[in-house]
Parts: C-alpha cells; sequence; structure tokens
C-alpha cells in the first residue's frame, strides 16, 4: 500500500470517529489536511530522481516477504506503474508463475539500482522489464532523461541481474507512447530503437514490441486501450501487453512451467 492509500484507510477511520463525537468539523477538517499533506508528499517522493526516491515501495516489498514468502523461480515483472497497476498479471499469464515488484513512478535507472532487492532475491527463471516512460517524460515536472540515459540505464539492470543469474532471459517491453504527451513520442521511439538494438547483441535479451498494436491507423496511440489521463493503461490495453507478452514467454518456456535457468541460490 503507497502513502496515499494508507491516508485514505485513516481518513476513513477518523470519519467514522467524527459520527460518534460531538465535534465532526473539526475531525473532518483534520481529515482533509491528511489528505491535502499525503498528495503533497506523494507529489514530492515521485519527483526525487535518485534511487531512493523508490526507497519506502522496495522496503514494503521486503517487509511483505517477511510476512508472506514469495514464490521461486517465478517470472519477476519489474518496472514503473505499466507493471505496479496489471493488477491481473497472475492470470493473464498463468499457468506461468510470476511476481509482480512494479513501482509507479519509478525510472529505470531507479529499478536498475534496486535490482538486488526487486529481482536477485527471487532467483527468477526470467525477467520482464518495463520502465523508461517516467525517465522521459517526467513525473510531476521531474528531469527529463534522454534516450541513451534510458538504454544505460537498463544495460545497467541488465549487467547487475546477469552478474548473479548469468543465464537468466530478461524481457524489455517497449516503451508505450503516452496519449497526453504526443511531443515525447519521438524520444519513445529513439529509446525503444536503441534497446532494440542492445538487446539484438545478447541472446539472454528479448526486445517485445507492443507499439504497433497500441496505434491507430493514423499512427497515434489509440483511445480505447488508455484510463481517462491519457497515461495507464486500461483493461483493453493490457489485453495487448497480455497478448505480445505471454506467447512470447510461453514460447520460451515451452508451454511448461519454467524451469529455472539462472545461477546458484
Amino acid at each position: 500500500m503507497n502513502l496515499l492509500g494508507a491516508a485514505i484507510l485513516l481518513v476513513d477511520a477518523l470519519i467514522v470517529a467524527a459520527l460518534g463525537r460531538a465535534k465532526p468539523l473539526a475531525i473532518a477538517v483534520r481529515a482533509v489536511a491528511i489528505v491535502v499533506g499525503s498528495w503533497v508528499v506523494l507529489i514530492l517522493t515521485m519527483r526525487l530522481d535518485t534511487p531512493w526516491g523508490i526507497e519506502p515501495e522496495v522496503l514494503s516489498f521486503w517487509v511483505g516477504d517477511r510476512l508472506r514468502r514469495p514464490p521461486e523461480d517465478a517470472i519477476v515483472f519489474t518496472g514503473s506503474s505499466t507493471i505496479a497497476h496489471w493488477s491481473s498479471l497472475r492470470a493473464d499469464m498463468a499457468p506461468l508463475p510470476v511476481l509482480n515488484r512494479g513501482i509507479s513512478g519509478s525510472r529505470a535507472h531507479q529499478i536498475s539500482f534496486h535490482a538486488d532487492r526487486l529481482v536477485l532475491p527471487y532467483h527468477p527463471s526470467a525477467v520482464v522489464f518495463y520502465a523508461g516512460e517516467n525517465d522521459i517524460v517526467g513525473v510531476f515536472w521531474s528531469a527529463k532523461k534522454s534516450p541513451a540515459q534510458v538504454l544505460a540505464a537498463f544495460r545497467g539492470f541488465c549487467e547487475k541481474v546477469h552478474a548473479q543469474l548469468p543465464e537468466v532471459p530478461i524481457y524489455f517491453v517497449s516503451i508505450k507512447p503516452q496519449q497526453r504527451s504526443p511531443q515525447w513520442w519521438p524520444a519513445i521511439d529513439q529509446a525503444n530503437a536503441l534497446v532494440r538494438d542492445y538487446c539484438g547483441s545478447d541472446v539472454r535479451l528479448h526486445f517485445i514490441d507492443v507499439v504497433p498494436a497500441m496505434l491507430d491507423a493514423e499512427g497515434r496511440p489509440r483511445g480505447d486501450i488508455f484510463e481517462r489521463d491519457g497515461i495507464h493503461l486500461n483493461t483493453a490495453g493490457y489485453h495487448i501487453l497480455t497478448t505480445a507478452v505471454k506467447p512470447a514467454l510461453m514460447g520460451a518456456f515451452q508451454g511448461a512451467v519454467p524451469i529455472r535457468t539462472g545461477g546458484e541460490r
């Protein structure tokens, strides 16, 4: 649960408390202040471009793993909100075992920095990576990154994973063009081209291009696959991801539960 979710639960508790008190207005004002404050903190946190900007979410995964043991040898999906919001991931990828380690608002270099905590502890049979969109477009007016910097971050991620798990395949899902940010489409295309070429240099790396299926006849992002914000995918958008990603994984593992090919535990 992120900070805003926790704040909403707290506000709900305060509202319930207000109903049983003589001064509900004071409690209601306090609840509004908590929501506003939570939004401010959330925005400031997501604007942080340092690797530690996603530390709360990384730590929450660690705590969750202590409370409930995660599956071993699963396919780890990691990256930004496109992964984090994929609530139907397990059902969409069945019968393949998967683990969602996406973090909303994250950048490629942040995921790379925390690969030793987001990926390596699970000894995955494969890794699916989606990030770079927030690097190029920005999050709440954060600093922008170039396509070359996105490639460098992904290369660093692959090197870190393969240093410990040298045979594990890594799948890069192409960066989608946001419907609301056409000015960044050329940079997104360039980043995808750079990553595609890099993946072609190593048999362990795979590039899954989902962009063509997301475009209309005029080459613009389809309006029916995004939420109202024009950024995040809706059910139709995730169907496109599923139809592109699942066959690639099923083909690699011959339609069976993946066999672990990584390094020593």
